[in-house]
């Protein structure tokens, strides 16, 4: 008994250590050659598994073949849909061929803890064209279907081009109402005698229908009235997916739900009307936010918000916000606080038209002066279009500011600054026009393409000593430019951006003008480089800034993306402030860095680090700037 017995565990533990072998994670290395194609090469690599999972699931080295085999299928799939019908997906592994019938016991024979060589090389073959497209079904006579389909003749046989064509027929048939119509996935067919392909689009277009009835459903806290009063979707129009996720996105804009989407009925009723279902989610009524940001001219800061998004169900928001700043900072004297609320009612008398009352009050210690103000305002804004909106406001502040303008001898020879108390009751009425083609939901997102622009237009009675009256006026641009189409990357990896800046009051001098009131440049949002607001002017045998009653800067920025969240930039900025708007820069400050970027889902964390070109006796050889968004 024993003789029959011992053998058998002899086996059981031989076969248990072969399978224990066998199953150990086989590490890998892999490498494609590439096609000479950019687009294919980023299709082949988004496809391989073999890439995607090398690291998240380790597998056997008898896996690692299964693997192997499949991509190949996987590959061969993604070289057909750019036409390439003939193409082989060649496989070798530590040298050896996929079907090499040696492949896994070499793969398990391999030291532990070693790492295989996985290399894919392609052969493409012909490209195929495509020669006849046929459409079999009827398409309504308002719509030219060959031109839509945008498929010609002798072009290549790329499926995502010819899948597109499918999807621009379909959109173009359901814009003009007809809500069902299908157009099903061309069937192809291979010539005998020549690498071509030809298509046939099979059209079903039904009956054209119009918008029935419109439910909601999914409201919690958020009156229905307000959501019909702001759709511009009604019973009995014409059937438009266009329409209808204009209308989804409006009742998004009104900030207080965090997903709308939309139902639509899977027949139209005996008038022809379809019924469409928006389902709604309300964001969480109350939000806490937290901010910090850091330059080496202004020092850090730090502070929080709470919002109500929804006050009394009509999407009211009220908010409450407050920051400790100033803490440190070459051009600080000491620590401030800024605060304020807020309160927002939308869709006020007119849709896409709001009306904002704040109550803030700051205090900052700058080395071009100290101010302690309060200020109540309103402001009534508009949206005109996707891109323009308007608003007009009015403002009362109380301020005061203290600023050195002369100096005088101490007992020991120093110079000594003499400070001077002002006080400031500002009247002003802002109008600004804006607009934004960006398309971005909030102004922390990474723009890449687009532009951004004002116009502002900012009356302003100051009663104090002297009394003014002055106009204010500024304008701003910033474009982004996507360099995909100049460069063999993928969109929005490289941005040129650029802004530019000018300002001027008029109706005062300098010295007239409330401090506050002027134009300063230095700092992050106007010239990197150079300290806050120390560009322009200073009083004699000081270095406090007078600042001036006109302004114009600019900046050039590229920025460039690595890897999923990381990404680097490189700037210039260049301005000037003076007592008038000047054509050719006379006294022209130039400040250069570059930086680092670290994207997440609400924004870009900056880092930059800049140069003063010119540098003045004073200036600091560089300054710092950390915050959330880009600069611009």
């Amino acid at each position: 008994m024993k003789s029959t017995v011992l053998p058998f565990i002899l086996v059981c533990g031989l076969l248990l250590c072969f399978a224990a072998r066998a199953a150990d994670p086989q590490a890998y290395k892999v490498t494609l050659a590439s096609v000479g194609d950019s687009d294919i090469d980023q299709t082949l690599k988004a496809t391989s598994d073999l890439l995607s999972l090398r690291s998240s699931a380790p597998v056997s080295p008898f896996g690692l073949i299964a693997r192997a085999r499949s991509d190949a299928d996987r590959l061969k799939t993604a070289l057909e849909s750019f036409g390439y019908y003939e193409s082989q997906v060649i496989t070798h592994i530590n040298g050896l061929l996929l079907t090499d019938p040696g492949l896994g016991d070499v793969l398990s024979g391999l030291p532990k803890n070693s790492t295989a060589q996985v290399a894919l090389s392609f052969n493409l073959g012909t490209l195929y064209h495509l020669r006849r497209i046929d459409i079999d079904g009827e398409v309504p006579a308002t719509i030219d279907a060959r031109e839509t389909l945008g498929l010609k003749t002798g072009q290549p046989a790329v499926a995502a081009v010819v899948l597109a064509g499918g999807a621009r027929l379909l959109s173009a048939m359901q814009e003009q109402g007809y809500a069902f119509a299908q157009v099903d996935a061309p069937v192809a067919f291979e010539a005998a005698d020549a690498p071509v392909l030809d298509l046939s689009f099979h059209v079903v277009g039904g009956r054209k229908v119009n918008i029935g009835e419109i439910h909601i459903e999914g409201l919690k806290r958020v009156h229905e009235s307000l959501l019909r009063k702001r759709l511009q979707l009604h019973t009995g129009d014409s059937y438009k997916p266009s329409s209808i996720e204009a209308a989804r996105r409006d009742l998004l804009a009104l900030n207080v739900f965090g997903q709308v989407s939309v139902q639509i009925g899977s027949q139209a009723d005996e008038s022809g009307g379809v019924p469409v279902t928006f389902r709604i989610v309300e964001r969480l009524r109350h939000a806490i936010a937290l901010s910090a940001a850091y330059s080496s001219d202004l020092g850090g800061s730090g502070g929080a918000s709470w919002t109500d998004r929804n006050v009394f169900g009509n999407a009211e928001q009220l908010s409450f916000a407050a920051s400790v700043i100033n803490l440190g900072g070459s051009d600080t004297t000491g620590v401030g606080y800024n605060t304020s609320v807020k309160y927002l009612i939308p869709e006020f008398f007119h849709r896409d038209q709001s009306l904002e009352f704040a109550l803030s009050a700051i205090k900052q210690n700058l080395l071009a002066y100290d101010q302690t103000a309060k200020t109540a305002g309103l402001t009534l804004s508009r949206k005109l279009s996707g891109v323009w909106r308007v608003s007009a406001g009015l403002s009362i502040t109380e301020e005061q500011i203290i600023q050195v303008t002369t100096v005088t001898t101490a007992p020991n020879g120093q110079l000594v600054g003499v400070p001077q108390t002002f006080h400031y009751t500002l009247v002003a009425s802002p109008f600004t026009v804006a607009y934004d083609s960006t398309d971005l939901p909030t102004p922390l997102d990474d723009p890449r393409h687009g532009y951004r622009g004002s116009v502002s237009l900012t009356p302003t009675y100051a009663i104090g000593h002297p009394n003014a009256t002055f106009l204010i006026s500024q304008i701003k641009v910033a474009g982004y430019f996507d360099l995909n189409h100049l460069l063999p990357i993928a969109p929005g990896r490289s941005v040129l951006a650029a802004r530019a800046l000018a300002g001027i009051a008029q109706g005062a001098g300098e010295l007239s003008l409330p401090p506050d009131q002027r134009f300063y440049a230095g700092g992050t949002s106007t010239i990197r480089g150079y300290g806050y607001q120390l560009v322009g002017p200073k009083f004699p045998q000081t270095d406090i800034p007078v600042g001036g009653t006109a302004i114009t800067a600019g900046g050039l920025e590229f920025r460039q993306r690595f890897y999923a969240n990381w990404g680097a930039v490189a700037f210039v900025d260049a301005g000037q402030v003076s007592a008038s708007l000047k054509p050719l820069p006379s006294d022209v400050r130039v400040g250069t860095g570059a930086g680092v970027r670290y994207y997440t889902p609400i924004g870009p964390i900056r880092l930059d680090i800049a140069v003063p070109v010119n540098r003045r006796p004073g200036d600091d050889s560089f300054e710092v700037y950390i915050g959330l968004g880009q600069a611009f």
